[in-house]
């Protein structure tokens, strides 16, 4: 072909596949690749990556976006990071199917598990739809970035049970209507399940899921491999590591009676426990010995994370005196924290149960005069000094701020760079696990990439840039029988991204207030990505958004 819609040329192509990189040319027409390595034609677009590694656009196969797309078809800031397909609807929670008038417990359900708050929803999320293929046809127009859709299984059982769905196994003829419909999503163009063996609702009960026997999975298994793929993706019931083995061991049933691909989430190093990972891991290598397609997910990223008592902290939820202040209206919730009469109770409960977090936490963002003495400094440093117990200093500094301050706790858990490359260069595990989407006002899921890039492969060495995008790229969309991409070839869709080895990184995480309903969130800008390609459309240029609008359901 002598003419291109798009000519990439001179790039340090890494195709995705773990291959040796290679200098050259990549040529696009009509949403897909036609020349890789040298083109001879012209194009109507020209882009010069001198310098800039070109390899397919990421996949982030974690994410909490089925809301957010209602009103940002972007996805934003993934697609700013390279990222060109999100999978949404994972942890048992999706918008479909809902039936009209009942979206209130998906709200609530999202409130608890993933913090997105029910003002955001009620302005940004208009539930026009019943059905999951619905659902897709509304986040559909106008889409700039691939979605992978699950179904949640939390969702799809309170759709057919009702309240009943956290109460009791399903019968034989609520389970063949949940297939039925599991069945109708699929072929609407969902890309599988996702349950959950941990999470919790608004009212602190079990999700739906989690009242599920194995003859039901088995069945919605079943159900998805009738469609000729499908992935069952889920959350391990973290709190006791006997049982986190135990649901892979099942996670490897499912698999060998259906078929099915199964992933869980999240794989993660933790100093407190610091065997669990590897036992994890063998344990994952155990069944996938066993000729069961089942992998463990697990991120670059340390588990940072900030509080801010005006907001919400999953965190908080096992300090009872605590927890129910944040339940409160801010005015109440800020009179409840300030009140000396229960103070002495507030802090008991947090150095039982807090304390080794909060020993560790710094003071960011604070907004009153008083505070700026406090900021960038440890709470245990300010509490020495003062002669107060730690978690009297938080809340003396938060009331001050009308709770908004911001305290930082960083390098908690998975921070040891050593063990975190170990894991993410394991066979059985797959990059993943970012919550890109979920607990904005927490931390920023979105970004992963970059800190893969810039930290496990640039400054550390511990990745090759070729083995770590293959891990970002064709690793998750064959696992995920996404099919056509993550790999520069002739013939696949031109999911691209262009970015500078030497720059690209995350960001810094930025506080900001621009979801529906007075939202705030974190979110984190991209460096040295200059250009993502999504099926053919620069979509993202030098950091910034284009009019392009070219995303697909995949």
């Amino acid at each position: 072909m002598s003419q291109a819609d798009l000519a990439i040329r001179n790039a340090q192509i890494v195709d995705g596949t773990g291959a040796a990189a290679f200098k050259g040319d990549v040529a696009v027409s009509d949403g897909k690749i036609v020349a890789v390595g040298a083109f001879a034609g012209t194009a109507a677009r020209e882009i010069d990556a001198h310098g800039h590694t070109l390899s397919p656009g990421f996949i982030d196969v974690h994410t909490h976006y089925d809301p957010q797309l209602c009103w940002d078809r972007l996805a934003t800031p993934s697609l700013e990071h390279g990222v060109t397909t999100v999978v949404v609807g994972n942890c048992s929670l999706s918008l479909a199917p809902v039936r009209q008038g009942g979206s209130r417990k998906l709200v609530r359900m999202f409130g608890k598990i993933e913090d997105i708050k029910e003002p955001t929803f009620d302005e940004g999320v208009p539930f026009k739809w019943e059905s999951f293929g619905e659902y897709l046809d509304f986040i559909r127009p106008g889409l700039g970035i691939n979605v992978g859709a699950l179904v949640g299984h939390s969702a799809l059982r309170y759709y057919v049970m009702g309240a009943d769905s956290q109460e009791r196994v399903a019968t034989d003829a609520e389970i063949a209507t949940m297939c039925e419909l599991l069945e109708g999503a699929m072929a609407a163009g969902a890309i599988g399940l996702s349950t959950s063996y941990v999470d919790i609702d608004e009212n602190l009960r079990p999700v739906p899921s989690r009242l599920a026997d194995l003859r039901e999975k088995i069945a919605l298994c079943n159900a998805m491999a009738r469609s000729g793929r499908g992935t069952l993706q889920t959350v391990p019931y973290l709190i006791d590591p006997e049982q986190q083995l135990k649901n892979i061991e099942e996670l490897g049933e499912l698999s060998l009676t259906s078929g099915v691909f199964c992933t869980i989430a999240p794989i993660v190093y933790s100093p407190a426990a610091p065997d669990n990972y590897k036992r994890n891991l063998a344990k994952l290598d155990e069944q996938r010995a066993r000729g069961a397609r089942v992998f463990g997910q697990s991120m670059p990223r340390s588990f940072n994370i900030n509080i801010r008592l005006s907001e919400t902290s999953f965190l908080l939820y096992g300090l009872p005196s605590w927890y129910a202040l944040m339940q409160l209206e801010l005015p109440k919730r800020i009179a409840g924290f300030a009140d000396r009469g229960a103070r002495a109770k507030l802090v008991k409960d947090a150095e039982q149960r807090f304390l080794p977090l909060l020993r560790g936490a710094e003071v960011g963002e604070v907004y009153h005069p008083a505070n700026r003495q406090y900021q960038g400094r440890r709470l245990t440093e300010i509490a020495q000094e003062l002669g107060k117990p730690i978690p009297e200093v938080m809340l003396d500094i938060a009331v001050a701020d009308d709770l908004r301050t911001e305290f930082q706790i960083n390098n908690f858990i998975h921070a040891d760079p050593q063990v975190v490359a170990e894991i993410l260069d394991h066979p059985s595990i797959h990059i993943g696990a970012s919550d890109a989407g979920a607990h904005v006002s927490q931390f920023c899921g979105a970004g992963d990439t970059g800190d893969l890039l810039a930290r496990f492969v640039r400054e550390l060495g511990k990745l090759s840039m070729e083995r770590a995008v293959h891990r970002l790229t064709a690793e998750p969309a064959d696992a995920w029988g996404i099919k056509n991409r993550g790999r520069i070839k002739v013939g696949g869709m031109a999911d691209l991204t262009v970015f500078d080895p030497t720059t690209i990184a995350r960001g810094e995480e930025v506080f900001v207030s621009d979801f529906p309903g007075g939202g705030n969130r974190y979110i984190r800008h991209a460096r040295g990505v200059e250009q993502v390609i999504v099926n053919g459309k620069v979509v993202v240029e030098g950091g910034n958004y284009t009019e392009a609008r070219a995303g697909q359901i995949v």
